[in-house]
């Protein structure tokens, strides 16, 4: 975080009203809300800038297996290579060899994290992992583990079910 978020001290109790007005503007009970358009996420794509250093990290201590490697069809010679995160679900990445597009960061309208929901058994055994491999990862609330991957990228993997977030249902 930059010093300007450091420095900042919101009026937690205008955030709050903010957020009480917005929720009841928009939010519906579950049985009144219409279904949705979409089928489910399909895949997150993020850049890597070394494809068998991702692999490594991605199928060897967080264990999602690779389930393919092509070039990328909108830039010759890139790679796209997949994960399999579950329920249907990929993680996707791309290279750009030759192109700078420097480091990581997080910018407005830009990647905060990506949560990915394990089962809690799995979770423990994925944080031990994370220590074994020396990747720096904090833990929260005993169900999430917080640490960033090769390049940069937030990761969070929760035990959490999907569509609970810390007990609460948020689908």
């Amino acid at each position: 975080m930059t010093s300007t978020h450091e420095n900042a001290q919101p009026d937690r109790s205008a955030r709050e009203a903010e957020r009480t007005r917005i929720r009841d503007r928009y939010l519906r009970p579950s049985g009144q809300r219409p279904a949705s358009s979409a089928r489910g996420l399909h895949h997150t794509a993020l850049i890597s800038s070394d494809v068998e250093r991702t692999i490594r990290f991605y199928q060897e201590v967080l264990e999602f297996p690779l389930t393919e490697l092509i070039e990328n069809r909108d830039y010759p010679g890139s790679s796209h290579f997949f994960f399999d995160i579950g329920n249907g679900n990929l993680l996707a990445f791309f290279d750009f060899p030759g192109l700078d597009v420097g480091p990581y960061a997080e910018v407005l309208g830009g990647l905060h994290h990506v949560a990915i929901s394990v089962e809690a058994d799995r979770w423990r055994h994925l944080c031990d992992n994370l220590a074994r491999a020396g990747v720096d990862h904090a833990v929260h609330s005993e169900v999430s583990v917080y640490f960033r991957d090769p390049d940069g990228a937030r990761i969070e993997l929760i035990a959490d079910p999907l569509g609970e977030m810390y007990g609460n249902k948020v689908l």
